[in-house]
């Protein structure tokens, strides 16, 4: 059977994922939400959740019909792309959309009953998280090969494109990236915007309840505590699925675009095939996510996630042998056999995992790194301040060599395809690597409605160690995150340069260095700008929990009751008012640079790239490990709660915040969105 056959099972997969995320979803909806407190709890949690969404979603929609105009427009008589670019977009924006909202839907469901269970035990409150989790990963993944393959089919089967040739090829998957674009600029909005959101709200909570009043995380007389726990999803489930939604579709474009460039049309199809089999692995992999009472819910997860690797090897290996031909000659000069492709594949997924497994190492409680900066809270704020910094920067190291390892090997074997191949290597299972990461905030939720609702202690205690999993795999994803942004920005970016016929970056020309220089500087600004944003918001959030405490009688005696709307409300109206900014300024810039000169956008995403990776990694394990190194203070060490050193870690936690959870986070999206910017205004320039 020829391979181009063998793409009608793509479709098919990604129904299929969609059809498990269902059944999931159902499964869910039959567990026990528990007694009438924290019904009533969990509804403040999703009303406000999903509030936000269709806030932010009618912004992104009037953006989205703007864009798409435009592209219509500006490709309406184009000979190297077509009108139809703009339909790929809105359908890139609206499957984003939608894998964030299903996500969201389900986390918020999921949460209370995941607390209600654990008053069962572990392994049933881990059942309910994990599969609140896989609702999110395979939505994401069935979402974009079902789009990205839907797509392909139609441009393919409808006569429009002449695609005897590899030349149409080149002008269909010209037409494609319109989807990555659309995926990317809904991702790079929820990102930002969420990440204001949750930081805003878990700022004012921490600073006013645990530092100013005394009272524990989670106290239902915090005024902030329902915003706080909303913006874990909004934030930490929507956002990370819009993120790696958004790098997976990336991954498979730029691969497409550059096999179509070398008219080797068994490796057009390949990103797909692998695709797919990348969601069987991880469906597989999901069944043996399970433990038992007072086992280890990290090692479950690490068993399913191993599994599913494993298998997407063996697959690999046997798709790479059947579909490739033989001694292919790139347009670098590289030879690549089947099993060169392979190599790639692996070399991206092991950089993956090390990356991840580096910055658990630096962000882990349980780790010497984040101990130290423990240790040196005991002498006040700036200490616990200055030994963040220096592990965040120090981070830095061994994430980026790791990556520099990987793209030279990719690259060796498999050229600039090569290279892309290792993005998608890295993020072939993305289906449960996600799953694995969204059950920490749902975890998270668990415990603080498990406090609001006075639930007995051990339904606490185990929530607890849920959530402490899900501490070290949210570190784990955020390394995920950003080792797969820099590959697929990358494979992104070399797919940029075959479209528009650039063969190197001379650095010596003014222009390309203008542009070098100008996009190095763009994470820093693009930092400023959304940290400056959490830092208003929270400002806002602050004064209204302080007013709070002053004029409710009985608040803070626990006899009145919090006016909880109006701090969702706060939080709401900031992430909305402030993502746009931001937004515009990664879509705007490489437009300019690019009608200035194409070399110099050339030099504007290397510039942009190399400096946010760096950026993206300090920021995250910085952040992390503030964190982390307040939660092993809170275990009991150098004082405990409420020491001198725990408010000096609190203050450093409170500065992390915004590094972690909303610009580290939002520079994985700039670097690849500006480089879908390029790819898809290519052909223009």
């Amino acid at each position: 059977m020829a391979i181009d056959l063998y793409f009608y099972l793509v479709p098919v997969v990604g129904l299929l994922a969609l059809l498990y995320a269902f059944l999931r979803s159902k499964g869910i909806d039959k567990k026990d939400p528990g007694n009438t407190r924290m019904v009533e709890i969990s509804g403040f949690i999703r009303e406000g959740a999903m509030a936000f969404l269709k806030k932010e979603y009618k912004v992104l929609a009037i953006f989205a019909l703007v864009v798409a105009s435009a592209l219509v427009a500006a490709y309406w008589s184009s000979e190297s792309s077509h009108p139809l670019i703009g339909l790929s977009f809105i359908c890139g924006a609206i499957f984003s959309s939608l894998a964030g909202f299903f996500g969201m839907r389900v986390a918020t469901k999921a949460n209370v009953r995941t607390a209600n269970a654990a008053h069962k035990g572990l392994n049933d409150a881990l059942a309910i998280a994990f599969s609140g989790g896989s609702v999110m990963g395979m939505t994401v993944v069935g979402l974009g090969v079902l789009g990205i393959s839907c797509l392909t089919l139609l441009f393919w089967k409808s006569g429009i494109f002449d695609v005897s040739g590899a030349t149409d090829w080149g002008r269909i998957l010209a037409v494609l990236s319109g989807f990555s674009l659309g995926a990317s600029s809904i991702a790079l909005f929820a990102r930002v915007g969420g990440g204001i959101y949750t930081k805003a709200a878990d700022v004012g909570a921490d600073l006013v309840g645990k530092v100013l009043k005394g009272i524990p995380e989670d106290d239902p007389r915090n005024p902030a505590v329902i915003a706080d726990n909303v913006g874990d999803n909004v934030g930490d489930v929507a956002g990370m699925g819009a993120d790696l939604f958004e790098s997976y579709v990336g991954a498979i474009i730029s691969a497409m675009v550059l096999a179509a460039a070398a008219g080797n049309i068994p490796a057009l199809f390949l990103p797909l095939l692998l695709a797919a089999v990348g969601i069987l692995a991880s469906i597989i992999g999901s069944f043996f996510v399970r433990t038992k009472e007072g086992g280890n819910p990290q090692t479950a997860l690490n068993i399913g996630t191993f599994l599913a690797g494993g298998l997407m090897l063996i697959a690999a290996i046997g798709l790479c042998y059947f579909f490739l031909p033989e001694g292919y000659t790139w347009a670098n000069g590289t030879v690549s056999e089947w099993y060169h492709i392979v190599i790639a594949v692996v070399a991206g997924l092991i950089v993956g995992i090390l990356v991840g497994v580096v910055t658990e190492y630096y962000t882990s409680d349980e780790s010497k790194p984040t101990q130290e900066v423990a240790k040196e809270s005991q002498t006040g704020t700036p200490t616990n301040i200055i030994a963040g910094l220096a592990l965040g920067m120090k981070s830095t190291c061994i994430p980026i060599i790791l990556i520099a390892i990987g793209i030279i090997v990719a690259y060796l074997y498999g050229g600039l395809y090569g290279i892309a191949m290792a993005a998608l290597g890295m993020l072939s299972t993305t289906g449960i690597q996600l799953a694995v990461d969204a059950y920490g905030p749902i975890s998270d939720n668990a415990g603080g409605i498990a406090e609001m609702s006075h639930l007995p202690k051990e339904v606490r205690q185990r929530t607890d160690k849920l959530d402490a999993v899900g501490n070290t795999t949210a570190a784990m994803g955020k390394g995920f995150a950003i080792g797969s942004a820099a590959l697929t920005a990358l494979a992104l970016f070399s797919s940029f340069m075959t479209a528009a016929g650039i063969d190197s970056i001379n650095v010596a020309q003014p222009t390309v260095m203008a542009g070098l220089l100008i996009g190095a500087m763009l994470p820093y600004l693009f930092s400023s700008m959304s940290m400056k944003a959490v830092g208003n918001a929270a400002h806002d959030m602050i004064l209204e929990v302080e007013r709070q405490f002053d004029q409710i009688p009985g608040l803070m005696e626990g006899t009145g009751r919090a006016d909880y709307a109006r701090c969702v409300a706060i939080a709401t109206g900031a992430a909305i008012k402030r993502m746009i900014a931001p937004g515009l300024l990664a879509v705007l810039v490489p437009l300019i640079a690019g009608f200035i000169d194409k070399n110099m956008l050339g030099g504007l995403l290397a510039g942009c790239t190399v400096s946010g990776v760096i950026l993206a990694i300090f920021m995250a394990n910085a952040g992390g490990a503030w964190d982390n190194a307040k939660k092993h203070i809170e275990g009991g060490n150098y004082g405990g709660k409420g020491s001198d050193a725990h408010h000096a870690a609190v203050v450093g936690d409170t500065v992390g915040d915004p590094f972690k959870d909303t610009a580290g986070p939002s520079i994985n999206i700039l670097i690849k969105l500006m480089s879908v910017v390029a790819l898809v205004i290519a052909p223009l320039l």
